[in-house]
């Protein structure tokens, strides 16, 4: 967003002595899922396997997807997810969610419909957590899917409903939670109801198209906190927090009762407390840092800006879709019961300062964020293609740009231990100090320096530090 047209891609800056070094893993946008290096080389490439997302065990397991169903049929369906080893071959899958007959040659097949989101028993949030890791004989895995439902009363426009279920390892359904038949829940005003009944954000899928009311795009369980612990049954471990990235809202369901107990959005105005956490906009990648990592018990939300939200029509917004709108993103962490903001991410322009240069930190879609056991937070700015490991003080430690700059829509990246993938050797750490981009020239191109064009001009009295640009002030 706003970036130059030259620019260097791969590992671009690497301060090994203040990462938490490790390998990085991602799906590459039409190739398949790939781990990096911290100097960015590609150390395995498992061509064509899907990842929305893709995680990883120790031992090398990762866990992705076979396929994707055909968009002209369904939105955004994985067929399955599925387990494989450090060769690719298949250890475990599941697709038996939904019969679906998308043409007539295939006719009718089982799918998962898995979309965004699945944690594997022994980890909440499908991350290195010291303690908390998944293995290879998990018995239970969460997974978000899709079920098309028509529901009247909220809009004539099939729906897509966003559905948890939890599984066994035989494929068996244990439980499940729509969306939709908790909509109530959600207290939405009459304005954005009368929006959702017209147009519920129709999407062009299956036959009349869907409507993907709340696009949630992330579930996890919250695991053992100190909120629970202190008596706070809100945070019941076995509770899921998830987010909507259409509706802007975050909320924590009980497992047991499928009750919403904790809920923020869309209006961030209702309170003191909600106004200076500030307007989240089209959020990704909710969850709560596990026990075991710095900022344990704290909410990690990736806040996309961007478009997003449903309201009165407008100037901004005529039809009352998309209402809420920032050209700019943010990483925030904060105590779930005050609100308050621990650490926050903005523009990595250190220059100049948001919001002059929000678009040096802007993904509006995608995205992710991951604390780190030393305390920094792995960031993926997913529409620029971009990762960022940063300290608590925000300095930044690892850059990484993705080469395939046409189609660099990465989802997730995360931080993998060296010791997790026993079949690779520990690479060298090479340290890239930070470029000076002012002084930095391709070949042909001048070096910077005025000294020799420079004219003194009678009368000129300078300039002054703090000048007001345009209609806002530096400080």
């Amino acid at each position: 967003m706003g970036r130059p047209t030259v620019f260097p891609t791969g590992t671009t800056i690497y301060d090994p002595e203040k990462c938490q070094s490790g390998y990085t893993l991602f799906t590459g946008p039409n190739k398949g899922v790939l781990l990096i290096n911290m100097n960015g080389k590609v150390v395995r490439y498992w061509k064509d396997f899907q990842g929305f997302p893709c995680k990883m065990i120790p031992g090398g397991h990762l866990f992705g997807h076979l396929g994707e169903r055909d968009p002209e049929a369904a939105y955004q369906d994985q067929t399955d997810v599925t387990e494989v080893d450090w060769d690719g071959n298949v250890e475990w899958t599941f697709n038996r969610n939904q019969q679906v007959k998308d043409d007539d040659e295939a006719g009718e097949q089982w799918v998962a419909r898995a979309h965004h989101d699945f944690q594997i028993e022994g980890n909440p949030v499908g991350y290195h957590v010291p303690g908390q890791e998944s293995t290879n004989d998990f018995n239970k895995v969460l997974l978000l899917t899709h079920n098309d439902v028509r529901k009247p009363k909220i809009s004539p426009q099939l729906l897509l409903d966003d559905r948890l279920i939890e599984v066994d390892r035989e494929g068996n359904i244990l439980w499940e939670w729509s969306t939709l038949d908790h909509i109530n829940d959600f207290n939405f005003t009459e304005a954005q109801k009368n929006v959702i009944y017209r147009d519920p954000n129709t999407q062009d899928a299956g036959a009349e198209g869907e409507g993907d009311l709340f696009h949630v795009n992330c579930a996890s369980y919250l695991g053992p906190n100190h909120w629970y612990d202190e008596g706070d049954e809100r945070f019941n471990p076995n509770n899921i927090i998830m987010d909507s990235r259409e509706t802007n809202m975050l909320w924590i369901l009980d497992h047991e009762t499928g009750k919403i107990v904790w809920k923020i959005g869309p209006d961030y105005t209702q309170s003191r407390e909600l106004r200076i956490l500030g307007a989240i906009i089209g959020p990704h990648h909710t969850h709560m840092i596990p026990r075991g990592l710095p900022g344990e018990g704290n909410i990690l939300v990736y806040d996309n800006g961007g478009w997003a939200g449903y309201d009165q029509p407008s100037q901004v917004s005529k039809t009352g879709l998309k209402t809420q709108r920032r050209d700019g993103s943010r990483v925030i962490e904060f105590d779930p019961v005050t609100l308050k903001v621990i650490w926050e991410c903005r523009d990595t322009n250190e220059t100049v300062g948001f919001p002059f240069s929000a678009h040096n930190f802007y993904s509006p879609l995608t995205s992710d964020a991951q604390r780190l056991e030393n305390g920094n937070t792995l960031i993926c700015e997913g529409t620029t293609g971009r990762f960022m490991e940063m300290t608590p003080e925000k300095e930044l430690v690892w850059e990484y740009v993705y080469p395939d700059v046409g189609p660099a829509l990465l989802y997730r990246a995360y931080r993998i231990p060296y010791e997790w993938i026993p079949q690779l050797d520990a690479p060298e750490e090479v340290a890239i100090p930070r470029c000076d981009n002012a002084q930095f020239r391709l070949p042909g191109a001048e070096a910077p320096g005025y000294d020799e064009a420079e004219v003194s001009v009678e009368g000129a009295r300078g300039f002054h530090a703090n000048m007001a640009h345009c209609v806002d002030k530096l400080n």
